[in-house]
């Protein structure tokens, strides 16, 4: 029996699919974007070169110069090159037109190339083509997704290394391709000796790939601190300067500062890198108890925000003693799952703030003047708590989201247990099923063994266009 290698059920595509793929609006270029199996042909109807040959007979990949036509008359110039199948971004033939940018000049031309015979893409298409004709593995389609919606250089670089994730991922699934290999023939002909190791070496190289999964599973620790952001809630009483500290962190003027108490009355949320972590940062409304009803609120919904925290910054100016707001609030913190560090801020000012009324519900520290100082020692302590100091972004194959993360740990899950079935002399057959059962969910990392839900939600969050 040989191990089972799926390619995931997906749909045929048939259609040729046209898109603008700059974004709207006026600019010197706009793309325009057509791939399918009659690519070139429909590419001919819209498109004149002003010299020579038609564009399919020009050289591939070749800048032509040439007339863009709608209902027959000329509305703009521009250059036109052809991908044939299957050098191309999606593995197709591909036509990249370059005209003029404008909303309206882009949107002619689109409708030309859809009364050609083009169909409209949707979001992701061409990358998911991509993917389905194996020019793309899912990691690195997921990547490229970051890539779009990247808010910081962090998650640029952490895209930047979807080669190396992809190849990593790819070599764990054929050494465990190797090892069911190996298991199967034990199972199939036991007697015949056919497989290539021990059960000895078997169980030594099921750990080892064991090992290097959990290994793996692990830098998503990393990746999703700078992908998909640590939930941030600054909070304290009144006054402390919690604004103040959002606005630095922030490099802009957010939040309304204001020396009168209270002056935040709602939850304000912005997503803002720190160091290599995206942090979605909340600044709350000081907690206190108050009679004013809108102020009230805003108290009550600054509670329900640290109970979703994952990272609290507790502000306390370091200026004055603690009063029984700051220890109210030391108290509700220390019942809190987040990681809690206390902000002392006015820092520039003589200290009469007693550090060790804090010790036991603040594990970290840091003084600072978050109206006249900077965020670096924050952020070099946020990074130091959120992320493997000794990965590099870019150059390290990283895990940045949670369906690779699952699946790797499911497949580690399963090694872990055919170790055990191996150590204690289980029989081949049941080793055997918890190979396939890891082989399966490596195979899940790059989509060799995905359903189309998982494909078609992945792609939804894509622009379209790419």
């Amino acid at each position: 029996m040989k191990p089972r290698l799926m390619k995931p059920t997906m749909p045929e595509y048939t259609t040729t699919i046209a898109a603008v793929s700059t974004p709207p609006g006026k600019g010197g270029v706009a793309l325009i974007r057509l791939s399918g199996e009659n690519a070139a042909a429909i590419a001919e109807r819209v498109f004149v070169p002003v010299f020579g040959k038609r564009l399919s007979e020009r050289p591939p990949r070749t800048a032509v110069y040439g007339r863009f036509l709608s209902d027959g008359v000329t509305v703009d110039d521009g250059m036109a090159l052809f991908f044939p199948a299957p050098h191309s971004y999606t593995g197709e033939d591909t036509v990249e037109f370059t005209c003029h940018g404008g909303r309206l000049v882009t949107h002619l031309i689109l409708e030309s190339l859809f009364s050609a015979g083009a169909e409209p893409a949707t979001a992701g298409e061409f990358t998911r083509r991509a993917f389905l004709n194996g020019k793309l593995s899912l990691s690195k389609a997921e990547a490229i997704g970051t890539l779009l919606e990247a808010q910081s250089r962090a998650q640029i670089l952490l895209s930047a290394g979807r080669d190396r994730l992809s190849d990593r991922l790819d070599g764990l699934y054929r050494e465990a391709v190797a090892l069911l290999s190996n298991s199967e023939a034990a199972i199939d002909f036991p007697e015949e000796d056919l497989a290539e190791m021990t059960k000895e070496e078997q169980l030594r190289a099921t750990e080892e790939l064991a090992d290097r999964v959990t290994e793996l599973a692990a830098t998503y620790r990393t990746g999703r601190a700078v992908s998909e952001g640590i939930p941030t809630v600054i909070c304290g009483r009144p006054n402390v300067g919690k604004s103040t500290l959002y606005n630095l962190l922030l490099g802009e003027e957010a939040a309304i500062v204001s020396e009168t108490a209270g002056t935040t009355r709602d939850v304000l949320e912005r997503n803002v890198s720190l160091g290599r972590v995206l942090l979605r940062l909340y600044d709350t409304a000081g907690i206190r108890e108050t009679a004013d009803p809108v102020e009230r609120i805003g108290v009550e919904r600054a509670r329900r925000a640290l109970s979703g925290a994952s990272l609290v910054f507790a502000v306390f100016d370091r200026s004055e003693p603690l009063r029984d707001e700051d220890r109210e609030l030391i108290a509700a913190l220390k019942e809190l799952p987040a990681v809690r560090i206390a902000i002392l801020n006015k820092s520039d000012l003589p200290r009469k703030l007693d550090e060790a009324e804090l010790a036991d519900a603040f594990p970290y520290t840091v003084a600072l003047s978050a109206q006249s100082g900077s965020a670096e020692a924050l952020s070099v302590l946020t990074d130091r708590l959120f992320t493997d100091e000794t990965l590099t972004l870019g150059d390290d194959a990283i895990v940045f989201s949670a369906r690779q993360h699952a699946a790797l740990s499911r497949a580690a899950e399963h090694l872990t247990a055919a170790c055990t079935l191996l150590r204690e002399g289980y029989p081949a057959d049941m080793t055997g099923e918890e190979m396939r059962e890891a082989l399966a969910s490596l195979g899940q990392t790059n989509g060799r063994e995905v359903n189309e839900d998982v494909v078609a939600e992945i792609f939804s969050h894509f622009c379209v266009g790419k």
